[in-house]
């Protein structure tokens, strides 16, 4: 491929999802290039979307704070359609898409930098210390620029789907039906979507909200007197919630406010704090049990065999808590969707094979599997950089969820989950902003570090499930933290938000098992 010519600025952001335009408009007086490879804003809810894809929190939760909803005629959960409009509403609103350079897939970085003299001084050292390649409207030419500071907002979910491994003469390959991701299902129209799942036997692989979805649009699709049936294989069972009312009492009251907080262990607490959450601990669990026991009263979760053998808590400390699409149930009843549990499954001609030797035929198999966000940063990431993207754990250790301690002049935003990755993008920009301009100094590398291991210590604590990288235990606090930094007392007394967090993270569609 030929390459152009080399373009100095101060400033790359690279996508253009939530929390890319977030990130632009915080940084928008240093006048950043962003660039973004497909043709509009927006991420997942622009390119890894359903028909009947919804807000999975009340829209006030997910909500920048200083561009509210329009209120008139909007639902409570808004559809993904009405978030891009929302999403395109705030980047004309404060001309954030001047900046955006549509198209325009970034294909490699270099690091150029004396990474002992850049170190973590000033973030813009006046001078270039990476270079980045742009592929534009899939030409052959290679455009590189030279910045100062990356900011990578690509994001963990989309774009490079985690396909399943298989032994030989065991994977798609075999099957003589169609085999599809979901990241495919979302490009078909609705037509084309109908036309793929109607009176056909379809298989779809997982159990989050992309899969439970997609299974009731199968459901919805083969109703008439030919209709097939819908066979989810579960591999992993997790918690789902009808609505955020538990025995009429709202979800946020449990987890969500700086009292509930108080039974989470959070990083680096001292010995007082410690030995409350200790004693709280039965309360904890108390809630938990709680809350199981009206889902297992509303959901007929035991009937289908699909109650998880962990406790609820787990889920909601690793951000898997997903809303049942309503109705869902109803068309289990009628026998339009059926379960199948099995950790370890494969292909054959026919359809898909289990561990305990049955066969289930099929036409169609979607795998709703999740997406591989860790290979998506190494295919840009260079070395030695790209090795320390998972290490330890295999959670990237990022302060205040935004710099990597090694990585320097270089920031990640909208990599760990929180209660809201709207409000945490937004505020985190804003964090990134201050650091950017020197209002504050960060701490030494192995200050930085020290706290990212405490965080990964307490996740693995809370959850088997840890490497997902949520922080909804703690997450009032990592925000107080940050406003401590930029020099506010709270988020409440910066007037931007009330110390009641939204009660979920509103992109799960795209999590999966």
């Amino acid at each position: 491929m030929a390459n152009g010519p080399m373009f100095v600025s101060k400033i790359c952001i690279i996508g253009a999802g939530v929390s890319g335009i977030a990130a632009a408009k915080q940084l928008s007086h240093h006048n950043p290039i962003v660039f973004e490879a497909s043709n509009s804003i927006g991420g997942v809810w622009s390119h890894c979307s359903y028909k009947s894809t919804k807000l999975q929190s009340h829209r006030r939760d997910y909500e920048f704070t200083d561009f509210p909803w329009p209120q008139r005629d909007n639902p409570d959960f808004p559809t993904h359609l009405e978030i891009l409009n929302y999403l395109h509403s705030y980047a004309e609103h404060f001309n954030v898409l001047k900046n955006i350079r549509f198209n325009s897939k970034v294909v490699e970085i270099r690091f150029t930098g004396n990474r002992e003299v850049t170190g973590f001084g000033s973030q813009l050292p006046d001078h270039p210390v990476w270079e980045v390649a742009v592929q534009t409207n899939h030409s052959d030419i290679i455009q590189w620029y030279g910045f100062e500071f990356v900011v990578v907002c690509v994001g963990k979910y989309g774009d490079i789907p985690n396909i399943p491994e298989f032994g030989h003469k065991k994977g798609p390959e075999v099957f003589k039906g169609k085999v599809l991701h979901t990241i495919d299902y979302c490009k078909l129209d609705q037509e084309a979507a109908t036309e793929l799942l109607k009176e056909k036997k379809v298989v779809v692989v997982g159990f989050k909200k992309s899969g439970l979805d997609l299974a009731m649009e199968c459901a919805q699709a083969n109703q008439g007197p030919e209709g097939q049936v819908c066979t989810m294989v579960v591999r992993t069972l997790h918690w789902t919630v009808p609505h955020y009312w538990i025995w009429g009492l709202p979800f946020f009251l449990f987890y969500s406010t700086r009292s509930s907080q108080f039974i989470h262990e959070r990083p680096n607490q001292g010995l007082l704090r410690t030995l409350l959450c200790l004693m709280l601990s039965p309360l904890r669990h108390g809630i938990s049990k709680f809350i199981e026991s009206y889902l297992l009263w509303k959901l007929p979760l035991e009937k289908y065999g699909l109650k998880p053998e962990h406790p609820f808590v787990e889920d909601y400390a690793s951000c898997q808590m997903a809303i049942m699409p309503e109705n869902f149930f109803d068309e289990a009843e009628k026998g339009r969707i059926v379960f199948k549990k099995s950790s370890k499954w494969w292909f054959w001609n026919e359809g898909v094979e289990f561990e305990d030797n049955t066969k289930l035929k099929a036409d169609v198999v979607v795998l709703a599997t999740g997406f591989d966000g860790k290979k998506k940063l190494k295919t840009i990431l260079p070395e030695p950089f790209c090795s320390l993207l998972e290490y330890p754990f295999e959670i990237m250790p990022l302060y205040r969820g935004t710099i990597h301690p090694l990585i320097p002049n270089m920031a990640f935003v909208g990599y760990v989950e929180s209660l809201s990755n709207l409000h945490a993008s937004e505020l985190r920009s804003m964090w990134l902003s201050g650091l950017v301009d020197d209002k504050f100094k960060l701490p030494s590398v192995e200050n930085m570090l020290s706290q990212t291991l405490a965080e990964m210590e307490v996740m693995k604590r809370s959850t088997r499930f840890y490497k997902r990288h949520c922080i909804s235990t703690y997450s009032i606090n990592h925000s107080d933290e940050i406003c401590k930094d930029l020099g506010w007392s709270s988020w409440r007394k910066k007037n931007w938000i009330s110390e009641v967090f939204g009660p979920y993270n509103s992109e799960d569609y795209a999590k999966e098992d």
